[in-house]
């Protein structure tokens, strides 16, 4: 049941190799070709290799952190989808193996989710009802 829809991993991870790439190669061609004094009209600079160098390698490290804090992140990400065989009685879900387990207990084992129960108005009513504490807490509460 626990599937992905696409492989986050590989995605994500790819655009954001293939943007810092494309940072460095900017910042190669500025470098070289001296882009603002083509398309502005600014003062010429002479190539400057060992800023580019420097630059290209802060670069890589920020590139490389961020696609380590990305992993780590994906690492995180449950999803639950598709199909979930449910019992029309009792709630419990079934798993890949056939068996059968209670709805909190299959969400938590297969999420970061907890669960806290309570109970409902219409459930309270339901069970305690016919009770006269619980006819005296109403009356109460009116």
């Amino acid at each position: 049941m626990l599937k992905y829809k696409f492989k986050p991993s590989k995605t994500i991870i790819l655009y954001e190799i293939v943007g810092f790439s494309i940072i460095i190669l900017f910042l190669w061609v500025d470098e070289i070709f001296d882009v603002p004094h083509y398309l502005f009209g600014s003062m010429e600079t002479p190539v400057n290799t060992v800023e580019s160098i420097f630059e290209s390698i802060m670069i890589l490290i920020i590139a490389i952190f961020c696609i380590k804090v990305t992993i780590h992140l994906l690492t995180q990400i449950k999803i639950l989808e598709g199909r979930i065989p449910i019992c029309a009685s009792c709630k419990k879900i079934r798993d890949n193996n056939g068996h059968w387990h209670q709805i909190e207990k299959y969400i938590e084992n297969h999420s970061n989710a907890s669960f806290t129960h309570g109970l409902c108005q219409e459930c309270m009513d339901k069970l305690y009802g016919h009770e006269t504490w619980y006819k005296k807490k109403e009356n109460c509460n009116e």
